[in-house]
């Protein structure tokens, strides 16, 4: 029997146990700490501890339960196995959905109205057509293009940026350190989706938001090591930016002590922008460990070199 062991060391998995099984009975899947975990032939993880993975002398797939890895590949012991991922074909939904409240929220000012009500103070904010309004994506892989053309189906303006050359239709496309100033400087609303690579990691810091229009807003729905937590303080303290929503953090649980709790115009979420189902989770882990005991070529595989 091939056994499934569940690794987090900051995560209750415990309630993916089931979902797993469902999808394939003939699966034994066990918590990291049961007495046979050790000798499983695949790890699902999500922040597994440093070293767990290199200590599993069977293993032979590593899957995580969510579309991101870097927490993953983060471990220097990690071994040289396959790594894939989760993508669940309602992850791009789900966050587009998110972004679209965000950016509606800041374009309807219902920023400025919150505050209002706080005072009693009864202001009607003026309304301007969404093409006024420029939303630059960052990042434009499955979920940021979706993003990008779902905003622009709702007439906003909006450009996107990536590392490489991409092309959506009637989207305003930059790309490269040589593309992100112009990306930046025309930018009202920037929506941050990028992977996380050594590249993008504190891509969120002072020189981004000072390359950006004095009073744009964030809305950051990325990865939380993309976020300089002190930059993002100053900048809104400042009012460089005018207003953020942050859905993922650095460290999380955000620490109840965290400035960022009482930062101003800031709108913090509990990492709640999209979740995969956990049906879904252990669907698609199970067709993998079928795959691998079929010795088929396996689904999502990470590229580990680019990091997503």
């Amino acid at each position: 029997m091939t056994t499934i062991a569940l690794l987090s060391q900051s995560y209750d998995m415990s309630h993916l146990v089931d979902p797993i099984q469902r999808a394939a009975p003939a699966l034994n899947v066990v918590m990291h700490d049961a007495p046979d975990a050790a000798h499983a032939e695949v790890a699902a993880c999500w922040d597994p501890p440093p070293g767990a993975l290199a200590a599993m002398p069977r293993l032979r797939l590593i899957h995580s339960i969510a579309a991101g890895v870097d927490n993953i590949l983060s471990d220097p012991a990690l071994p040289a196995l396959p790594l894939c991922r989760v993508v669940d074909p309602q992850h791009a939904r789900g966050m587009s959905e998110f972004v679209t409240w965000g950016v509606l929220h800041f374009h309807r000012r219902l920023d400025l109205v919150m505050r209002n009500q706080r005072d009693a103070r009864w202001l009607r904010p003026a309304q301007t057509h969404p093409a006024q309004c420029t939303v630059g994506v960052m990042g434009l892989g499955e979920i940021g293009g979706r993003v990008a053309l779902d905003l622009q189906r709702l007439g906003f303006s909006v450009r996107g940026w990536a590392r490489r050359a991409r092309a959506l239709p009637c989207i305003d496309m930059f790309e490269g350190a040589c593309g992100l100033d112009a990306f930046l400087a025309g930018t009202d609303i920037l929506v941050c989706l990028l992977p996380l690579t050594s590249e993008t990691r504190g891509i969120l810091n002072a020189a981004t938001f000072a390359r950006m229009k004095p009073g744009a807003r964030l809305i950051h729905v990325g990865r939380g090591e993309h976020l300089v937590v002190p930059d993002l303080a100053a900048a809104l303290e400042s009012g460089q930016l005018a207003g953020a929503i942050v859905d993922v953090f650095p460290v999380e649980p955000l620490p109840a002590d965290d400035p960022l709790w009482r930062a101003p115009n800031l709108i913090v979420t509990p990492h709640m922008a999209s979740v995969a189902s956990p049906d879904t989770i252990g669907e698609q882990i199970a067709h993998n460990v079928q795959r691998l005991l079929d010795g088929a070529p396996l689904s999502n595989v990470v590229d580990v070199a680019r990091g997503y």
